[in-house]
């Protein structure tokens, strides 16, 4: 019987927060927090990748466990 590995899903946020939206928020303007939206956007992808890698890793613990 195969696993459910929907956990491996987390990996795709960072993809598509750096390249499947880079179109939508290539904008100079609204300027967030004293930067560009665009270096605001990659700063907040930056920071939310790390979170999914570590979502993932604790999701395949919790397979190997069973």
């Amino acid at each position: 019987m195969r696993r459910r590995r929907s956990h491996v899903l987390w990996l795709g946020v960072p993809y598509l927060l750096y390249l499947g939206a880079l179109p939508f928020v290539n904008k100079v303007r609204p300027v967030v927090l004293g930067l560009p939206f665009l270096f605001f956007w990659l700063l907040i992808a930056t920071l939310v990748t790390p979170l999914a890698i570590w979502l993932t890793w604790r999701g395949d613990k919790r397979g190997s466990a069973r």
